[in-house]
């Protein structure tokens, strides 16, 4: 049996639609224009302990996101995280309160910003700045499940 060429084309954007949907996301709204992240989550203090240290590589639509119980400052480091980071910090309106961008790999320096923070999103260093995300602009998130966060 032969399918029309139009018929497939539109099950192949179809079939693509759905696979960019699939799985947690944060979307960037600000800068040039809204950028999707992928996003593994981070709900729990085994796996907000652990974060992105040892991963040797991050492509620039992936991250993380660490989700916390309460808005409070957060504090990170990059110890035993071979790749640079930005982090981005996010109220409960997620709301981008605070940024710091590239963050030196294998540092065990204390990593925050003033404002308090309930979701801390990391990603690629650099990627931030490439994009013009700054604070003020918003995120959304698709397919997080916000609670309960241990």
């Amino acid at each position: 049996m032969r399918l029309n060429a139009k018929i497939v084309l539109s099950l192949c954007l179809l079939g693509s639609l759905f696979a960019c949907r699939s799985g947690p996301r944060v979307i960037l709204n600000g800068g040039d224009k809204a950028i999707p992240v992928k996003v593994e989550i981070a709900d729990t203090h085994a796996k907000r302990t652990l974060g992105l240290q040892y991963r040797q590589d991050l492509a620039e639509d992936q991250g993380m996101l660490f989700l916390f119980a309460a808005e409070r400052v957060q504090t990170f480091w990059m110890k035993n995280t071979p790749i640079s980071l930005d982090l981005i910090f996010i109220n409960a309106r997620k709301t981008i309160v605070g940024i710091v961008h590239r963050a030196v790999p294998f540092s065990t320096a204390t990593l925050s910003v003033s404002s308090p923070s309930q979701f801390v999103l990391e990603i690629k260093g650099g990627v931030a700045r490439q994009h013009h995300i700054k604070v003020g602009d918003t995120v959304r998130f698709e397919g997080i499940e916000l609670s309960p966060v241990e």
